[in-house]
C-alpha cells in the first residue's frame, strides 16, 4: 500500500530510511518515550533502525503487522510512523498506533494517513473493526482518531504501562466497518 499527497507519502518502511528513522525517535524521543516506548527503544540508533525495519519488512510480508513511514515528499524524511498491530483476521480487527515529528505535526499527516491506511485495512485486508488506545492526555492524538470517524468506546484499566511505572488507565476508539 502507498499514499501520496502533495507534500507526504505514506509507504513501506526501506533499509534507506534507517538513518532518518533513527533521527526522527532520538529527536522527539522524550514525547515518543511516555507512549511508544518499544517503538523508541528499537530505533536509538541507525543500526538499530536497520534491525527493525528489516522485522517490519518480514512482518509486512507475513501480514502480521503493517509499518509505514509517513514521508515529506521534498526531503524524503521520514516525518512519522503509522503502525498497523495485534491483528486478529478472525475477528476481522486491528489497531492503529501513530506518532509524527514535532516539525511536521500539524499539517494533517497522520489524519490523511489513518484515513487511507483505514480504507486498506478495511477493503483488503477485510478488517471489520479498528481500534486505537490513547491516553486521555494526549489530546492530539485524540482529535486525529475522531476526526478520522473513531469513536470512544470505553476506559481500558490499567491498560499500559513503560518500564517501572505504574501502568496507566486509556482510552480505547474504534472504527467499526459494517459492510
Amino acid at each position: 500500500m502507498t499514499f501520496s499527497t502533495e507534500t507526504f507519502k505514506l509507504e513501506a518502511l526501506k533499509p534507506e530510511d534507517a538513518s532518518s528513522l533513527s533521527a526522527l525517535m532520538i529527536t522527539n524521543g522524550k514525547s515518543f518515550q511516555q507512549y511508544l516506548p518499544k517503538i523508541l527503544a528499537q530505533n536509538l540508533s541507525e543500526a538499530d533502525s536497520k534491525i527493525y525495519i528489516l522485522n517490519q519488512n518480514k512482518a509486512l510480508k507475513k501480514q502480521t503487522e503493517f509499518t509505514f513511514a509517513i514521508k515529506d515528499i521534498e526531503t524524503h524524511e521520514v516525518a512519522g510512523i503509522l503502525v498497523l498491530k495485534n491483528l486478529d483476521y478472525t475477528l476481522k480487527q486491528g489497531e492503529f498506533a501513530y506518532c509524527i515529528g514535532k516539525k511536521f505535526s500539524g499539517k494533517g499527516w497522520i489524519s490523511q494517513s489513518l484515513k487511507a491506511f483505514s480504507e486498506f485495512a478495511i477493503n483488503n485486508l477485510g478488517l471489520k473493526r479498528l481500534q486505537i488506545i490513547i491516553h486521555k492526555t494526549n489530546t492530539n492524538s485524540i482529535n486525529v482518531a475522531e476526526r478520522c470517524g473513531f469513536k470512544w468506546q470505553k476506559t481500558l484499566k490499567n491498560e499500559f504501562s513503560t518500564s517501572g511505572k505504574t501502568p496507566l488507565d486509556m482510552e480505547l476508539y474504534e472504527l467499526h466497518y459494517e459492510g
